[in-house]
């Protein structure tokens, strides 16, 4: 998927999630609903068949997995991600690990000065108290998206991406999202991209279920052996 952002408004749209993705019943009951209310996404949905969705397992791993692939492709965001796993023996390191790493080497991997930066902010947070990701698991979409912003290179398309992967929440729209645009640009064959005013417009009738919606349309432009996340 090819994804833009940036620190910008965070300002969230109509968020109504209801339960968890990772509820195989909300999962189904939302499928249903956007076959019933939308012939598009109806279509879609048959063609692609099941996707399998599970939930990031990590809080940490997730933020730096979503700023890895900021306003990147997602191939390339994979390539970058692999390599700076590897100067760690495979593993992401701890908060601990990355301050501790000389800039040169996380500049070897591919990241750029910004996101070392936004990295090194996020882990300086966690270790001194400031942020407590596991404390989001508790908040609504809008209060979560607020304490996410409070962390140096984390727009709005990195929050959602938090909220969809590692939350499960049913009703993220990444309204700022090249790929998703694309997708939706394709499947009700417009004339041009979609503005932001016109592609919420498209999708009040998914809320509460955007969530599904977003990775059918992802899944339009991609092939489907290619992962969905990190």
């Amino acid at each position: 998927m090819t994804v833009r952002s940036k620190k910008d408004d965070l300002k969230p749209y109509r968020s109504q999630s209801v339960g968890s993705l990772d509820d195989r019943k909300v999962w189904q009951k939302g499928v249903r609903y956007l076959k019933k209310r939308d012939p598009v996404l109806a279509r879609i949905i048959s063609s692609i068949g099941p996707i399998r969705f599970e939930l990031d397992t990590d809080h940490y791993e997730a933020i730096v997995g979503s700023i890895i692939y900021q306003q990147l492709a997602g191939s390339a965001a994979r390539a970058i991600l692999n390599r700076f796993k590897q100067l760690y023996e495979g593993k992401l390191p701890s908060p601990k690990e990355y301050l501790s790493t000389d800039v040169a080497r996380l500049r070897s991997s591919g990241l750029s000065p910004q996101k070392i930066s936004y990295i090194k902010d996020l882990a300086e947070r966690l270790l001194d108290g400031r942020l407590d990701l596991k404390r989001l698991d508790g908040l609504s979409d809008d209060e979560a998206m607020r304490e996410l912003d409070a962390v140096r290179g984390i727009g709005r398309w990195t929050a959602e991406m938090f909220l969809l992967f590692k939350l499960g929440r049913t009703d993220v729209l990444p309204v700022d999202d090249l790929g998703l645009r694309k997708a939706a640009k394709n499947a009700y064959r417009l004339r041009k991209l979609p503005s932001r005013k016109r592609f919420e417009e498209l999708a009040v009738k998914w809320h509460p279920y955007s969530s599904i919606s977003t990775l059918y349309l992802w899944r339009t432009t991609e092939k489907p052996e290619t992962p969905a996340k990190w």
